[in-house]
């Protein structure tokens, strides 16, 4: 292993389980890289919504993760465990983390760490792991969306939304969403999406059925679940797949299964933190390859709404619970 930098190091952390203003800045001892791992320099950190669960109290860490919140950075990596052969001390990455983002230094997974996309800042760099990462084994993974096939994203504004917008599309998909107000609807088909649904003032199922004459989307994304998994069955084509990402909406629904057998309809879903590192390698491995080369090109962009310096957390995360947001929270690390 190289040499640490620094003995201690500053975070933000979760006090007590609560509202934003339970984070606080504190001391810690910077973490030491095991075999595999690398230490980054964080320089910037995304918000994301497991971010707020967990503050709250409502979303454990795993076992063995760092309590601190935050799920992805980028920055400069300043030391290495043992047997880590692809990268060197010094390289610029972004980062897919189970916790530990919000802090000057983190240590993660070499196989969970990609090279910042040509052209791109820290802080667009550190928007994406989470994501990239979430949507690329939900939506082509769990989803096993296909050429051809239609694509519905619950949330099209959120973080998610404007990342699976963009990949959808980019890689030739029709992608419908539903966002909760007209600007956040004009801004999803902006970044690119065939149409979109105010599900505030409009049945985002009967809308999705009259848009495709009756046949319905091939694969929903759907992040509320509750009450919506009935729609969205109603707005899936036969042999359509849903994918439950979240519970936003509630862990509980009715649902007849008699569609579901009739239309051979599978509903799936998962969560991205606790999977194994061999598995989050081989989802940063077909990043590299399929996504990476358009973040490049420019047909996919970061799309961020607002940067706070580290030590505002508190700050970021009340904007997050505010829902106005478009697109994705970065915190700036000094």
């Amino acid at each position: 292993m190289t040499e640490i930098p620094r003995k201690s190091m500053q975070a933000v952390e979760i006090t007590t389980p609560g509202e934003p203003d339970v984070l606080k800045p504190a001391g810690r001892p910077t973490p030491v890289p095991a075999a595999g791992e690398v230490l980054i320099q964080v320089q910037a950190a995304g918000i994301n919504r497991p971010d707020v669960l967990q503050r709250r109290g409502r979303y454990p860490v795993p076992p063995g993760a760092s309590d601190i919140p935050g799920l992805e950075v980028a920055g400069k990596i300043t030391a290495l465990g043992e047997g880590v052969k692809q990268f060197k001390v010094g390289d610029e990455v972004c980062a897919l983390l189970a916790g530990g983002g919000y802090a000057q230094f983190c240590n993660v997974p070499a196989e969970q760490c990609l090279p910042i996309p040509k052209g791109l800042t820290m802080i667009e760099a550190a928007s994406l792991p989470e994501t990239f990462f979430t949507v690329w084994s939900m939506v082509w993974g769990r989803g096993r969306l296909a050429e051809g096939e239609s694509l519905l994203v619950h949330g099209g504004s959120s973080g998610i939304g404007v990342t699976a917008i963009q990949m959808a599309r980019a890689l030739g998909h029709t992608v419908f969403v539903t966002a909760g107000t007209d600007e956040k609807c004009r801004a999803c088909v902006e970044l690119g999406a065939n149409h979109a649904i105010n599900y505030k003032t409009q049945d985002f199922a009967k809308e999705v059925k009259a848009l495709t004459n009756g046949r319905g989307v091939d694969v929903i994304l759907d992040m509320v679940a509750g009450e919506y998994v009935k729609r969205d069955v109603e707005a899936c084509a036969d042999d359509g797949r849903i994918v439950i990402l979240a519970l936003l909406g509630g862990a509980k629904g009715e649902l007849s299964f008699d569609p579901i057998l009739r239309r051979r309809i599978t509903i799936t879903g998962g969560t991205l933190r606790p999977r194994p590192v061999a598995f989050k390698g081989e989802v940063a491995r077909d990043l590299k390859a399929r996504i990476w080369p358009l973040l490049e090109s420019g047909k996919i962009k970061p799309v961020i709404h607002a940067t706070f310096p580290f030590e505002d957390a508190a700050k970021a995360h009340a904007l997050m619970e505010s829902g106005v947001h478009i697109g994705k929270i970065v915190l700036t690390v000094s």
